[in-house]
């Protein structure tokens, strides 16, 4: 038995060329006319184009064959993973779900694993996370990321067997916390971009992700994550290169409501919907969260970058 990749977007490309340096590995993409396309051309010009297929990576449309597999990795968009599991949930019984989405789901309020665990509870489920750009993974530059899992031998087992040369995978227990800075960081990555679209400027983006980080703590530790954890590659890690480089979809989004920019909008901002489901989740449970706030309230058109900023340099002085 080998590994699959459930989701042939970019992310899920990368590691199924990366994990395929080691053993054969199985990449699925729903639209069977996709799959054709990268079976002729040997990359997945679409979504992940100049990275070449090793010749152990294998394509298939068809879900039955590519579920076989011992490990799936479910490389599918974070709004969109609640319907895939129910919509597949015969299929995807019992078998080891490794989350490689970031967010929490709109609808419900759960992240990807806690998903996995109400809709298929019979699975051992995982989250892969860290910080990783596509491209770096798929041409085999060094990438540290985080694996969470609950249960200690499966999660021993996925690490060996999800790790590379090249991919190094850190292992924690700690679920909670992995989900939410992975979340998290997107909201945050959005705020970043959006200061220095606007011409804010540096000091203002490196505030940002300060008190963004601190906002990160607060939340994540009402729901009994570990500091350590949020400190680590999946909290600070990810938030430090998601608010700084414009290979990440949600800062770019950011200079794009910052700048008053024309954005593409069939390109997927899991920090958009994470940041409604956030300021759902902190107004329930009475957390502060202001930046989340904010950044809601742009994206829902209800104020404006400057109106924003405004509000959060008169909040009231306090202690760090």
């Amino acid at each position: 038995m080998s590994i699959s990749i459930l989701g042939a977007g970019a992310f899920g490309t990368s590691l199924a060329i990366a994990l395929a340096s080691k053993e054969p590995v199985t990449l699925w993409a729903r639209n069977q006319e996709h799959v054709i396309e990268m079976q002729l051309e040997r990359q997945n010009s679409r979504r992940l184009e100049g990275a070449k297929f090793p010749e152990n990576l294998e394509l298939t449309a068809e879900l039955v064959s590519a579920s076989s597999n011992d490990i799936l990795l479910l490389a599918v968009p974070m709004q969109l993973l609640g319907s895939f599991l129910k919509e597949n949930a015969s299929q995807l019984s019992g078998k080891q779900l490794v989350a490689c989405c970031k967010g929490i789901d709109r609808a419900t309020g759960l992240g990807p694993i806690d998903l996995i665990k109400t809709i298929i509870p019979t699975a051992h489920s995982a989250i892969l996370t860290g910080p990783s750009f596509a491209n770096d993974i798929a041409i085999g530059l060094p990438t540290a990321l985080s694996l969470a899992c609950t249960n200690e031998a499966v999660g021993l087992g996925l690490q060996d067997r999800l790790s590379t040369p090249f991919l190094r995978l850190y292992r924690t227990t700690d679920i909670v916390g992995a989900q939410i800075g992975g979340a998290l960081k997107n909201v945050f990555a959005i705020a970043a971009g959006a200061a220095i679209g606007a011409g804010l400027g540096e000091s203002a983006r490196a505030s940002l992700i300060t008190r963004g980080f601190a906002e990160m703590n607060r939340f994540a530790m009402h729901f009994g994550a570990h500091p350590q954890t949020l400190a680590g590659l999946s909290g600070f890690g990810d938030l430090t290169l998601t608010c700084t480089s414009t290979l990440s979809r949600n800062y770019r989004f950011g200079l794009a409501l910052g700048s008053d920019a024309p954005f593409d909008a069939t390109t997927t901002i899991e920090g958009a919907a994470t940041s409604f489901a956030v300021k759902a989740l902190s107004e329930t449970h009475q957390i502060d969260m202001p930046i989340t706030q904010s950044i809601a309230a742009i994206i829902d058109e209800k104020s404006t970058v400057a109106a924003e900023m405004k509000h959060l340099l008169s909040r009231p002085l306090k202690e760090e």
